[in-house]
């Protein structure tokens, strides 16, 4: 919808890639769809699903046998984010780098864009 001929609109890590090929499996999905909502002190945060059913409108990214599915309404806002899972000695999780972000709250969990006109 927003894309780029011939650029994949999210690109994922290939630890990213496992670890959802991995959940999928586990889990009998068609994937997980992204998104992003109001909310947290910076104003947006990413949404993750994994859905049964891959909706008609959403941007579909698939690699190494992982299937990302971008909502509609989060498609322009997602365009060339790069979805990394990292694991340390407290937590793992996926991470997002996205270059349409130009501000974070301190605990990393909310994200503020660029006012749309």
């Amino acid at each position: 919808m927003f894309g780029i001929p011939g650029k994949q609109a999210v690109s994922m890590t290939p630890k990213a890639a496992s670890q959802i090929a991995k959940l999928m499996a586990k889990g009998e999905t068609k994937g997980l769809r992204i998104g992003v909502k109001k909310g947290g002190c910076a104003g947006m945060e990413y949404t993750m699903d994994y859905v049964a059913e891959v909706d008609p409108l959403d941007e579909v990214v698939e690699q190494d046998g992982a299937r990302v599915m971008i909502a509609p309404m989060a498609q322009m806002f997602l365009f060339g984010t790069e979805i990394d899972y990292e694991t340390s000695l407290l937590e793992s999780g996926f991470k997002f780098r996205n270059p349409n972000v130009v501000d974070a709250c301190g605990c990393g969990e909310s994200i503020k864009f660029a006012d749309q006109e």
